[in-house]
C-alpha cells in the first residue's frame, strides 16, 4: 500500500521538480545571456558593437581600447580609488566591527542600524545626500588639484558606503570567536594590544580580506555615486563608459566592459570564496 502511495505521488514529485528546473534555467538564461552576449561580441569584427550579425573574430577592439588614453586614464583613477577607499573601508569597517561585537552602550541597536543604512537605502539617495553634503561643507576639490588628491571627492563617497559591507563581513567573523581564548591569554600575561596581534587579528584575518575585496569590487564599478560626487575634470571608468555609450555602442565599449566585468568576477569569487572558509570553520 505504501508502494502504491509513493508511486501515486511520482508523476506530482517529477512535474515539480521538472517546473524548478525549467525555473532556474529561464531565470539563469534571462540574468547571464546579455553578459554572455556583450563578451562575445566584444570579438566581432564589425564597426558597431550593438550589430547582432557575426563579422568575424578579432581582438582588435581590445587593443584599440588598451590604447585609448582617456579610458586608461579612466580606469587607473577607478583602480586608485577602489585601492584607497578599501584600505580606509577594511579599517573602519574591522573597528565598528569590534565595537558592535565587544562592548554593550545605550542606543547600540540604534547605531547599528545607522551603521547598516547606507546597504539599505537606494544608492541613487546615497549619492544625492552625499552631493548635497560636499556642497553644503563647500568640500570642492578643484580640478588643478594633484592626482590623486583630486579624487578626493568620491574617494569620501566610495568609503562612506562601502565601509559597513566589510563592518558587516567582519562582525560575523568575530561572532565565532572563542572569548575562552582571549581569557587564557591575559590570564598568562598578555596585554590586551598582545590578545588583538597574536589571537584576534588571525581569526579576523578572512573577514578582513573578504571585506576588503567586497568593498574592493564595489568601489570599482560603482556608477551613481561616483556620477554624482565627480567633478567635471574627473572621469572614473564607469562613468567615462557610460558616457561613450551615450554617442554609440562600439566593440571598444564591449571590450572595455568586459574587461570590468571579469575584473568583478574575479574579485567576487574569491570573496564568495573566503565566505564559504569561513562558514566552513564556524
Amino acid at each position: 500500500m505504501a508502494k502504491a502511495r509513493r508511486n501515486k505521488r511520482g508523476p506530482f514529485e517529477y512535474a515539480h521538480k521538472l517546473s524548478m528546473q525549467t525555473v532556474f534555467v529561464l531565470a539563469t538564461i534571462f540574468l547571464y545571456a546579455p553578459i554572455v552576449v556583450l563578451i562575445i561580441f566584444s570579438f566581432n569584427d564589425s564597426r558597431r558593437g550593438g550589430n547582432v550579425i557575426w563579422r568575424g573574430f578579432t581582438t582588435d577592439y581590445y587593443v584599440k581600447a588598451a590604447n585609448n588614453a582617456s579610458l586608461i586614464e579612466a580606469f587607473v583613477n577607478s583602480l586608485a580609488i577602489a585601492v584607497i577607499s578599501t584600505i580606509f573601508a577594511v579599517i573602519l569597517g574591522a573597528i565598528t566591527a569590534i565595537v558592535l561585537w565587544r562592548f554593550r552602550f545605550p542606543l547600540k541597536p540604534g547605531y547599528e542600524g545607522l551603521v547598516a543604512l547606507p546597504i539599505v537605502i537606494p544608492e541613487i539617495c546615497m549619492g544625492v545626500a552625499i552631493a548635497v553634503f560636499f556642497s553644503s561643507m563647500g568640500l570642492y576639490v578643484s580640478p588643478g588639484t594633484l592626482w590623486p588628491f583630486n579624487l578626493t571627492n568620491i574617494i569620501i563617497a566610495h568609503i562612506t558606503f562601502s565601509f559597513p559591507f566589510a563592518a558587516m563581513v567582519i562582525r560575523t567573523r568575530l561572532n565565532n570567536f572563542n572569548r575562552e581564548m582571549e581569557e587564557a591569554a591575559k590570564d598568562l600575561g598578555a596585554s590586551e594590544f598582545q590578545v588583538f596581534r597574536d589571537i584576534l587579528l588571525p581569526h579576523m584575518k578572512p573577514g578582513l580580506i573578504a571585506g576588503g575585496l567586497l568593498a574592493f569590487t564595489l568601489s570599482l564599478d560603482d556608477f551613481v555615486i561616483t556620477f554624482f560626487t565627480s567633478g567635471p575634470d574627473t572621469v572614473t571608468f564607469p562613468v567615462k563608459v557610460y558616457s561613450m555609450v551615450r554617442f554609440s555602442v562600439t566593440p571598444e565599449i564591449n571590450a572595455a566592459s568586459t574587461v570590468l566585468i571579469l575584473i568583478t568576477l574575479v574579485l567576487t569569487a574569491i570573496a564568495m570564496r573566503f565566505q564559504s572558509f569561513e562558514e566552513e570553520h564556524k
